[in-house]
């Protein structure tokens, strides 16, 4: 063999290695996020929720909707934690250059990360979460054998008419706005277009209805950041706090 058969080889397995390693890691962060979550939502739901319901296939139902809230909260967390662990990512490779053992936080593996944080933002957005409400929902249509698949199905339905009759208000609404190609043309980009578009505007959504729910711990926690920090003193003026303290040593001379 030549060597420069040798070196692709060689090369084409390294890479196949680190392809390992990263999808091993990505299953692990995942699977602890997951884990995490599930305690989350167990700790906070009701005693009767999702498991302690008399009729099997309910109990069913509700842990697989269980199954897909915990995933989309896994998902949520990811999101939040990815910016923070990217930058402790670099700050590490930054610190120890030549340390095997941290190699692995490459930018490789956080690209991929944010590949999928992504991908499993949209799916848990479009997919699965509606899929979790019309799955609780359903009962399987009239004159259909009961069970499981009876409701897959019918959420199946149901969510793919709520698909199709978005995906046309969207088209009704693009051709009265703008109709000429170049807007019929954006209409098939969804993928690169329309979901980081919806992605943004429902992470916009979500810090408003945040800031506008929970006015009393922002308040509170502006409260105590202004308690904690010292406020500069660059920009106080000396003549105006030495009037005032005339003034009230006058004041306090005309009491006595």
């Amino acid at each position: 063999m030549a060597p420069v058969e040798q070196d692709a080889l060689a090369m084409r397995e390294r890479l196949f290695h680190e392809r390992v390693r990263e999808c091993i890691i990505c299953a692990l962060l995942f699977a602890t996020l997951y884990i995490l979550c599930h305690f989350i939502i167990t700790h906070f739901k009701k005693h009767t929720d999702f498991t302690a319901v008399h009729d099997d296939e309910d109990a069913a139902v509700n842990r697989i909707a269980l199954g897909l809230c915990t995933f989309t909260l896994a998902v949520a967390l990811g999101a939040v934690l990815l910016l923070p662990f990217s930058i402790i990512s670099n700050e590490v490779l930054l610190s120890f250059p030549q340390n095997y053992y941290i190699q692995w936080l490459n930018g490789s593996l956080i690209h991929g990360l944010w590949n999928l944080v992504f991908l499993f933002s949209n799916m848990s957005l479009v997919f699965l979460m509606p899929f979790a409400y019309f799955f609780t929902e359903s009962e399987g249509f009239a004159g259909s054998k009961k069970g499981i698949m009876a409701r897959v199905y019918e959420t199946s339905v149901v969510l793919l008419l709520l698909t199709l009759l978005v995906l046309g208000m969207v088209w009704v609404a693009s051709a009265i706005v703008g109709n000429d190609a170049a807007s019929r043309q954006s209409l098939y980009d969804l993928w690169e277009y329309y979901l980081p578009y919806l992605y943004s505007c429902i992470s916009l959504f979500g810090v408003l209805l945040l800031l506008l729910c929970t006015p009393f711990g922002l308040s509170t926690m502006f409260t105590v950041t202004g308690k904690l920090l010292v406020k500069p003193r660059l920009l106080e003026d000396l003549d105006e706090q030495l009037s005032c303290t005339r003034f009230e040593e006058a004041a306090v001379s005309h009491r006595i």
